[in-house]
């Protein structure tokens, strides 16, 4: 490609953008103001939203209130042992952030993918993160079951994967495929959650190949709540058997 193709690149996006702003024009998904550029939040409701911030659990980021100096696991997480090295929401539970995470995953709003994946980016600022963009580890979304996404057409964790790829240029890997359409989890225990999910997952092809170029030191898995941990738990061993040394989570909002 020469130069003058190269430098009409980003005026073409320009005005691709503002065709679909006359088309279609968006608006924040919190306060409804009109906005530009296919933006999905404003930057005032962006602003707004809480942010994880210490004192927190480091294995799952479950918030506390008060003064922690130290780094400290909470009563729950130090009872159990997780398949991943520990978990990091960008955002603690908030209303408006499940929100659009329901519109996304059950109204279909797939705009919303790209705000959300952007507010998933911050948790990179944990400094554990660090050795995950120094090693240019692949973000691989939890996957959903093929006929739910037959019926969805889409997979939440993979779209947020994707708008958060852009922010931080991890690579997105399709590495775990989802063998066995399980029942809902939102109404289950922990313990029936990890029984509910046992031999649900398995490696994808793409994930073998993957592991036959390289072994890499590991993974970002990616997913759009962290509840009990117990989905991320079960897709980490599975991750952990097939060769990659670790596993991180990255989620939007800790439920």
């Amino acid at each position: 490609m020469n130069l003058t193709a190269l430098f009409k690149i980003p005026r073409l996006k320009r005005f691709a953008s503002s065709v679909l702003d006359q088309l279609y024009p968006s608006c924040c998904a919190i306060c409804n103001i009109g906005l530009k550029g296919g933006r999905a939040l404003c930057e005032d409701c962006g602003e707004d939203l809480p942010r994880l911030a210490a004192p927190f659990c480091e294995k799952c980021g479950e918030m506390f209130q008060g003064e922690i100096d130290d780094a400290f696991e909470c009563p729950n997480c130090s009872k159990l042992k997780f398949a991943f090295e520990f978990a990091r929401p960008a955002m603690p539970r908030d209303e408006r952030t499940l929100d659009m995470i329901h519109r996304l995953k059950y109204g279909r709003e797939i705009h919303l993918a790209g705000a959300l994946g952007r507010l998933a980016s911050e948790a990179f600022a944990d400094p554990r993160l660090e050795v995950a963009l120094d090693g240019g580890w692949p973000l691989v979304p939890v996957p959903l079951h093929r006929k739910r996404l037959r019926h969805r057409h889409f997979n939440q964790a993979a779209e947020i994967a994707r708008a958060l790829s852009t922010h931080i240029g991890l690579p997105v890997l399709h590495g775990l495929r989802r063998t066995r359409q399980t029942e809902t989890q939102t109404l289950l225990s922990r313990k029936q959650r990890m029984e509910n999910l046992r031999g649900a997952f398995s490696i994808s092809h793409k994930g073998k190949r993957w592991l036959a170029k390289s072994t890499p030191a590991g993974v970002v898995l990616i997913d759009d709540v962290l509840t009990t941990g117990s989905t991320v738990h079960e897709c980490a061993g599975i991750l952990r058997r097939a060769g990659f040394k670790k596993v991180f989570v990255v989620t939007v909002m800790r439920g």
